[in-house]
């Protein structure tokens, strides 16, 4: 996933308010960037509820800030284990941005979207610091989205939001999967 994705607040915040039954707002930002804010849904003091965190942590080993960990790694790799064991999260979405080269000047910008019009809840975790941080999953693609790009962000079906804030480790592990192709649009954007 390339860190860049689109947050509608209306009809998005209304949408995650009425599915979930929580107070949900948020700002728009169809170019969400590493550094921002980001609403995100969280487990606090036992209930779902809304938590605002910034995208990226920058670990004192590290040169650059990481935006992502990988679904398949994260329950072992030393910097992510313990935030996706105690502070997983969803990121309530319009969608997110990839770009491939077509061997023209410049690359194709494509819009991944969910085909219904309903929020994508991207999976998360956080760390607990002076602006709580996050990090966003990601998932080898299924092949609607392989067509564009080698990995794509985690999601977490609303149905499973509550497990996955809540459940062990060993509770969630089932649903490090890739959405349905059906559920993905994809729209090339002019840029």
């Amino acid at each position: 996933m390339c860190g860049r994705f689109s947050v509608i607040d209306d009809p998005l915040a209304k949408q995650v308010s009425d599915m979930l039954g929580i107070q949900f707002s948020t700002k728009t930002n169809t170019d969400l960037r590493p550094t921002q804010d980001v609403a995100t849904i969280s487990l606090l003091e036992n209930c779902i509820q809304q938590q605002n965190t910034i995208w990226g942590i920058k670990p004192s080993w590290s040169k650059k800030l990481l935006i992502n960990a990988q679904a398949e790694t994260v329950a072992t790799k030393k910097t992510f284990k313990k935030a996706f064991t105690e502070r997983r999260c969803v990121v309530p979405c319009s969608g997110w941005y990839e770009w491939k080269d077509e061997g023209g000047p410049r690359k194709q910008k494509y819009l991944f979207e969910h085909a219904y019009g309903e929020p994508l809840y991207m999976a998360g975790i956080w760390y607990p610091h002076e602006h709580n941080e996050l990090v966003t999953l990601t998932i080898n693609p299924n092949e609607k989205c392989a067509a564009i790009h080698s990995r794509m962000p985690l999601f977490i079906q609303t149905q499973e939001i509550e497990r996955w804030l809540q459940a062990e480790v060993g509770g969630v592990m089932p649903l490090l999967v890739p959405v349905d192709e059906e559920m993905i649009k994809i729209v090339a954007v002019n840029t």
